[in-house]
């Protein structure tokens, strides 16, 4: 499975942006995906994961009410909605595949990682 995320750019503080990740090969079958970010000189971080069938969301909290992860199993693609942008969002987010199928959260508990898109947000 390759996955591929996109749609990052520079914005202002304030507006939305949806970010996507496209996987190719058959890899909705049975597994959650995640988004994940990395801030320069910080640590990747948890963003959101969503269950392979959708029906089970998580979000980091200081995201909550902001993001929102969703999935579209038939096209096999994967968002990422960010609303009401800040600075600190800028980072590098990444789209993963977990290894179960069920939400996790937990670095360790995903693969497949894409290269990601880099989003900044300017004040």
């Amino acid at each position: 499975v390759q996955l591929q995320a996109y749609g990052g750019g520079f914005v202002q503080a304030g507006v939305s942006l949806r970010l996507s990740c496209a996987a190719s090969g058959r890899f909705v079958d049975n597994y959650a995906m995640g988004w994940f970010r990395q801030a320069p000189g910080k640590e990747r971080e948890f963003v959101a994961c969503i269950s392979y069938g959708g029906g089970s969301t998580i979000c980091a909290d200081s995201l909550k009410g902001r993001f929102t992860i969703s999935r579209d199993n038939a096209k096999n693609m994967v968002y990422l909605q960010m609303n009401s942008l800040k600075p600190e969002d800028t980072a590098v987010y990444y789209c993963a595949r977990a290894r179960s199928s069920v939400v996790r959260t937990a670095l360790r508990d995903f693969r497949d990682w894409g290269q990601g898109t880099l989003v900044t947000v300017s004040s």
